[in-house]
């Protein structure tokens, strides 16, 4: 089967009143194309009859195909299971909730034709977000632009078009904690941005970032891009080392020189609870690269596919490069050069 020029993937968790509203809008835009075109959705684990609704989907429209997972991985894992699974010559992810405009990508398609390796949606406001969530956000990119050598930009999210050669690099990374924007933005190529202006949520759905989520996000792409936090505690040890030097020539003067009494206990105290917070902060931000370092070392697969829908046997029998197959490889036979070693088989099981 020729493998299309557009795929579409789209995470979907508990998306079921979501659903037909964005098929009527995407199928349009994509057939106005006059391109060949596959979409790609990935059922994150949903509660409802999200994966039903897609399999119908997929039954009636062979260009739908499905890639069910055994349970929530979590939004970028489940994006990662989608482009694993695309074959398409542009990728393009986007989300269920038709906050990204489907009408933009005939612009991302122009861009990739004028030699653009990848097109950005940038988006050019956030109102419909609080004031403290857009400055707690411009303030981490700033900082993410300071302490990585990778240049992530701002205000711009999954929704982008990928050339091939960009999601080739990306099905090869197979890091567990997956910060998609870093990740999207790490093999460099040709880059290209379009502003745009994100919709309302279709049918009053709600965002599921809740606060600890997102700062667990936050924190994945500081320590998965940066090693510059376990650099920060050594300035930080040596002017604590400084400040106690300080105090203790102060004390020294305030005895010998003027003879005052140095009350102990209180300062004593004060000290030991700072610097015992000191320590405890430098633990964690070590623990935090050795939590990685160990859900790394375990190899698990990424994800766990349970069903796949409008997939043919072909596309069954050679898995995408992230996809890892569970069948114990055959013995090699006697005097012959073993086998090649399958290319990242570090991604899902099937």
């Amino acid at each position: 089967m020729t493998a299309p020029v557009i795929s579409i993937v789209a995470p979907a968790y508990n998306e079921e009143r979501n659903l037909p509203e964005f098929l009527a809008a995407i199928i349009p835009v994509l057939e106005a194309t006059g391109e060949t075109f596959e979409i790609v959705f990935v059922n994150d684990g949903s509660r409802d009859g999200t994966l039903g609704m897609l399999a119908a989907a997929a039954s009636q429209d062979p260009r739908i195909k499905v890639v069910g997972l055994a349970r929530n991985f979590g939004k970028d894992i489940a994006l990662s299971a989608g482009l694993a699974h695309a074959a398409g010559q542009a990728v393009i992810p986007i989300d269920c909730d038709l906050q990204h405009p489907v009408e933009l990508i005939p612009q991302f398609l122009a861009k990739w034709r004028e030699g653009f390796d990848m097109v950005l949606g940038v988006r050019s406001r956030r109102d419909e977000e609080g004031f403290f969530r857009r400055t707690a956000s411009r303030t981490y990119y700033r900082l993410m632009q300071m302490i990585t050598s990778v240049e992530i930009p701002p205000n711009a999210g999954d929704f982008r078009l990928l050339d091939r050669k960009i999601l080739d690099v990306i099905n090869k990374m197979p890091e567990r904690h997956r910060f998609m924007k870093g990740i999207f933005a790490w093999p460099g190529f040709k880059v290209a941005s379009i502003e745009f202006q994100a919709n309302v949520r279709a049918n009053d759905t709600r965002s599921s970032w809740s606060f600890f989520k997102l700062w667990r996000f936050a924190l994945d792409g500081l320590f998965s891009f940066s090693t510059a936090p376990l650099k920060w505690w050594t300035y930080v040890g040596a002017l604590s080392a400084l400040g106690a030097f300080i105090y203790l020539a102060i004390t020294l003067v305030q005895k010998l020189v003027y003879g005052i009494d140095v009350p102990g206990y209180a300062s004593l105290l004060v000290l030991i609870l700072f610097f015992n917070g000191l320590t405890m902060i430098s633990n964690g931000i070590q623990g935090e690269y050795i939590a990685r370092i160990f859900e790394e070392v375990k190899g698990r697969p990424l994800y766990v596919v349970a069903d796949r829908f409008g997939f043919d046997e072909a596309a069954r029998a050679q898995p995408a490069p992230v996809v890892a197959s569970v069948a114990a490889p055959a013995e090699a036979p006697a005097k012959q050069a073993p086998p090649p070693a399958p290319p990242s088989a570090l991604g899902g099981i099937s």
